[in-house]
């Protein structure tokens, strides 16, 4: 299920939590810094699971909020990692998994503090960042949405 979703205006700019977001095949979200970009694959959109965002502040006390990991979607109940090389839809657009969004050192700067160094935020988040996913339908989502596994 959809927790929450952000978008930001530019790189490293705010991120903004939004209700909706529209969609364009290959393009990604309409008004987000990635869309249109094609640097690498999945770049269309990102996806985290909230467990892993609370067992990062259980594990190392700390209180990132859900914007802090710069993911677009925010998810709940879905074991993320198993969505790598398939299709999944949320309402009537569809999505293909690409590849896993490991942690680099801008996430870890931005999440390092006092109490956790840059290298520790990027070690705890290895294989539990999320996923990178290529838009493969246009359409428009919104936070109360569920995933489906195809």
């Amino acid at each position: 299920m959809i927790k929450a979703m952000f978008i930001a205006d530019q790189s490293l700019g705010q991120q903004r939590q939004v209700t909706q977001i529209e969609l364009v095949k290959g393009k990604g979200i309409v008004g987000d810094r990635n869309f249109d970009q094609a640097r690498w694959p999945g770049q269309n959109i990102t996806f985290i699971e909230q467990e892993q965002i609370d067992q990062f502040n259980q594990d190392y006390q700390q209180q990132i909020g859900l914007a802090d990991t710069r993911r677009n979607i925010i998810t709940t109940g879905i074991r993320l990692n198993d969505l790598v090389g398939k299709e999944f839809m949320i309402g009537e657009t569809r999505f293909k998994g690409v590849e896993l969004c490991e942690p680099c050192a801008t996430l870890g700067r931005l999440l390092a503090n006092d109490t956790i160094l840059k290298k520790e935020v990027v070690r705890a988040f290895v294989h539990k960042s999320g996923l990178r996913a290529d838009v493969i339908s246009n359409g428009v989502i919104d936070d109360s949405m569920d995933i489906s596994i195809l």
